[in-house]
């Protein structure tokens, strides 16, 4: 079954400035290694059993060889980046993929077979996975990972796994904006096995939203309303991620650690159920909205 959202990707031109903009948010954000024979490495700032990873391309020849031998037609991700990278992927964890894969297909949904994946940490040994993507008749921004390295062994690889100065407990939801929710919602339905979420408004994100709980996060799809960070994302990068919402310790503790770093007071906001949030723009995490929920 699918468990949680496992990992939020976000694709940046470059890894360094990427940890330097993220650690300017607050997020303990380390090296993560390298994916041997595709030409990428990654950032990873681990919370409690998720994480958030930065993707950047190590090597131009190496990427562009791994698709080729591939035969990968799909979206290049040099091409996102050189569009300004952001937020590409919402990584969807199951405990069974192979299952989850024969039940999609069950549904009609154009899945891949689980394939095997690695990064090469620095320093530490091979972390391994398996991963399943769409496929062309069902072109989401979103794919599925079931790890086969335990999640112990996954935190130890950076030297300090959550504990972030901005407060950061989990990925709360995260957010892709789409011109038509009610459609998006039925395709999302059948792809995730799950019912079609009642739509209701998104204050903050000033969107109409139909909500896919999975485990403790949930999965968002959100036709802006009006302007707001929603339409702002869609007319800027059309269909995708925009948002990631993370459950925090302390809003106002993680604010005074940006304003320390040179970040700019986050934009304030009341959620649709009434509790307080603040959202970081574009401009100051490599093209993605990063919110925070929370106490004061």
């Amino acid at each position: 079954m699918l468990t949680r959202i496992d990992h939020v990707m976000i694709c940046v031109p470059s890894l360094e400035q990427g940890i330097d903009a993220y650690t300017r948010i607050g997020f303990n954000i380390y090296p993560g290694g390298a994916h041997p024979g595709k030409g990428t490495h990654n950032a990873i700032a681990f919370h409690g059993e998720d994480y958030l990873e930065l993707m950047s391309v190590s090597d131009r020849a190496e990427y562009l060889a791994a698709r080729a031998a591939a035969d990968n037609a799909g979206p290049s991700l040099l091409d996102f980046l050189a569009a300004g990278g952001g937020f590409r992927y919402v990584v969807v964890q199951s405990d069974d993929l192979a299952a989850e894969v024969v039940t999609m297909r069950q549904r009609g949904v154009d899945v891949s077979d689980p394939a095997p994946g690695a990064r090469r940490p620095p320093g530490g040994q091979d972390l391994r996975w398996k991963a399943a993507v769409l496929g062309e008749r069902n072109p989401l921004p979103v794919f599925f990972i079931q790890h086969l390295t335990p999640l112990a062994e996954r935190r130890a690889q950076v030297p300090r796994a959550g504990q972030h100065p901005n407060g950061v407990l989990r990925i709360d939801r995260a957010y892709i904006a789409v011109p038509d929710v009610t459609a998006s919602a039925e395709i999302y339905a059948r792809v995730l096995g799950m019912p079609v979420p009642k739509i209701q408004r998104g204050s903050v994100i000033k969107a109409d939203m139909a909500v896919f709980d999975i485990g403790p996060t949930g999965l968002t799809v959100a036709q802006p309303a009006e302007a707001g960070p929603a339409a702002e994302a869609l007319s800027r990068r059309g269909p995708g991620p925009f948002q990631v919402l993370y459950r925090a310790s302390s809003m106002d503790a993680a604010a005074r650690w940006m304003a320390d770093h040179g970040v700019p007071p986050p934009v304030r906001g009341v959620r649709n159920t009434g509790e307080q949030a603040m959202l970081v723009g574009p401009e100051h995490a490599c093209g993605a909205y990063i919110g925070f929920a929370g106490p004061a």
